[in-house]
């Protein structure tokens, strides 16, 4: 026998699932078009090398869906949206006016183990801009992203706006505690997941790489100590001057004087992919229910460049809408979203003729109708209108004909009453107001 659940780490939409999430889109889009930003898209299958060559080796190793197709080559369906965008913009490098400003909306597919925030498809919100190489960049980004929570009620306490730099991370492993490329990349994927791991396990596989590398032992005591200071001010003279951290600081005084105030230094931040270049964030849901990171992104100068095109500065940001509902949710404050139809219409006679022309316009109009076209009774006609959550059933008869007008019934109150097809309209767009 079949199966009625979906695919391991997948989700069915029911309408009133895909309701809300066009809800949460359209919110999402109207946010973002309202700072400049245009949609693109592009497709669900690419090439794996795209992958290969910036994402990282855990991303395509162990979490791709790779396949081969028919014609021998080896694809993948997309675990992000990066080198995607990235490739749209190499191939018309030249054509394009900058700074762009784009942003999609794409499922996801990536093999990980489903959990809370986290599934094998998804979809995410991408925002990115091409062609701006100083902060500015990275301050119009955390501004669109707190102005996007905040467009769903959420406040500035809710979240907190993590900075660190990839340029500095760089610094501090390669130069500061001369490790080994190598070395410096597998700490930082350490540290990427150390707030997952006990401190003594963090610990021990730290010594571990350490102690595989050509420096002191003394070294890995030292990073402890330096990953555990909270305020650039806090840091060793020697570290806390470069010109990284005098970039971040200008960042997040700027964005204070933006009034975007819950943005904080955070040494530990690494972000995952490697083709970031400099500044990295991530937005941090306060709420101990929901401890976690809600969105990131950051700087990746080069990765247009992977296409044989001059490199782009570039700066982006994605979320997704698992982690946007599960923050929204937490915190009370998920839209309750109404049903798209606005009237049930049921037909009482031999007026179907006559019944489908007010109907029409009405819909010409702008209201949105479901007509019952069973022959069932009245009350079970009425009580289908009920259970979508339809606010208005309208019957038409043959009195109502012959006096051009319908009744209204309100299905929550019980309440009805005779309208002409312009009062219809009215009375819904009057209803609709009062809902925002």
């Amino acid at each position: 026998m079949l199966s009625t659940q979906p695919y391991k780490g997948t989700r069915d939409f029911y309408p009133e699932d895909k309701r809300l999430q066009k809800f949460l889109f359209n919110s999402v889009r109207n946010c973002l078009e309202k700072y400049g930003y245009e949609e693109y898209d592009a497709p669900i299958v690419e090439p794996i090398e795209m992958f290969t060559a910036k994402s990282g080796e855990e991303i395509v190793n162990e979490q791709t869906y790779l396949f081969e197709d028919r014609g021998g080559r080896q694809v993948t369906l997309r675990p992000e949206m990066t080198p995607s965008v990235s490739r749209l913009v190499a191939g018309r490098r030249q054509e394009l006016a900058y700074p762009l400003r784009w942003y999609s909306i794409p499922n996801l597919w990536r093999y990980e183990r489903p959990q809370r925030g986290r599934l094998r498809e998804h979809w995410q919100i991408n925002v990115d801009i091409f062609g701006v190489d100083s902060i500015e960049a990275e301050s119009e980004l955390i501004r669109v992203a707190d102005d996007m929570l905040k467009t769903f009620g959420a406040t500035s306490d809710q979240f907190v706006i993590k900075l660190n730099s990839r340029k500095f991370v760089d610094f501090l492993f390669l130069e500061y505690f001369n490790l080994d490329k190598k070395s410096a990349a597998k700490v930082i994927k350490l540290i990427d997941r150390m707030h997952k791991l006990e401190p003594i396990k963090f610990k021990t596989t730290l010594e571990e790489i350490i102690s595989e590398s050509n420096v002191e032992s003394s070294v890995s005591a030292q990073i402890i100590e330096l990953m555990s200071k909270k305020h650039i001010e806090y840091l060793p003279l020697d570290v806390r001057s470069h010109s990284s951290l005098q970039n971040l600081e200008l960042l997040m005084n700027k964005l204070n004087n933006q009034g975007v105030t819950n943005v904080i230094f955070d040494i530990t931040l690494m972000r995952g992919f490697d083709y970031y270049t400099d500044v990295v964030f991530e937005i941090f849901d306060t709420n101990p229910e929901n401890n976690r990171a809600i969105m990131g992104g950051g700087r990746y100068d080069g990765l247009v460049g992977l296409f044989g095109v001059e490199p782009i500065a570039t700066a982006g940001f994605g979320l997704g809408d698992v982690t946007l509902q599960d923050f929204l949710t937490t915190h009370n404050i998920l839209p309750k979203v109404s049903v798209e139809t606005d009237i049930y219409a049921i037909t009482l006679g031999n007026n179907s003729i006559e019944a489908n022309n007010i109907i029409t316009k009405l819909r010409a109009k702008g209201i949105n109708i479901a007509l019952d076209i069973t022959d069932r009774k009245l009350a079970a006609k009425i009580k289908t209108a009920s259970k979508k959550n339809i606010p208005f059933a309208m019957f038409i008869g043959d009195d109502e004909i012959e006096k051009n007008k319908v009744v209204l019934r309100n299905l929550a109150s019980g309440e009805e009453d005779s309208h002409s097809v312009d009062e219809v309209v009215k009375f819904i767009r009057t209803f609709h107001s009062q809902k925002q």
